[in-house]
């Protein structure tokens, strides 16, 4: 693997890193909008007991985690091969 394959790795990685944590934060605040006030429920059971339950923003924090953790798992990877799997590049026979 080349050095400029690392880095598209790297980059990936980090980009892995922010979509999750703007998924998480997007169905933290989802969630806080939904269950946030009382006034503008039909019902006060419904906020009470949280049902009927919206899958959406537990979708996306979990779907927020997996890409953390996968973007964290790629920076890894890239890391391991670039301190300690990296070669120097061979120079052409003439």
């Amino acid at each position: 693997m080349a050095y400029h394959d690392l880095y598209i790795v790297i980059g990936i990685g980090v980009a892995f890193v922010i979509l999750g944590v703007i998924g998480f934060i997007w169905g933290k605040v989802e969630e806080g909008s939904w269950y946030g006030t009382v006034s503008t429920r039909i019902d006060v059971r419904e906020f009470i007991d949280r049902t009927p339950g919206r899958p959406e923003p537990g979708a996306l924090r979990i779907g927020g985690k997996i890409c953390i953790a996968v973007g964290i798992v790629m920076l890894l990877i890239s890391a391991g091969f670039f301190l300690w799997g990296m070669q120097p590049p061979m120079t052409p026979p003439r």
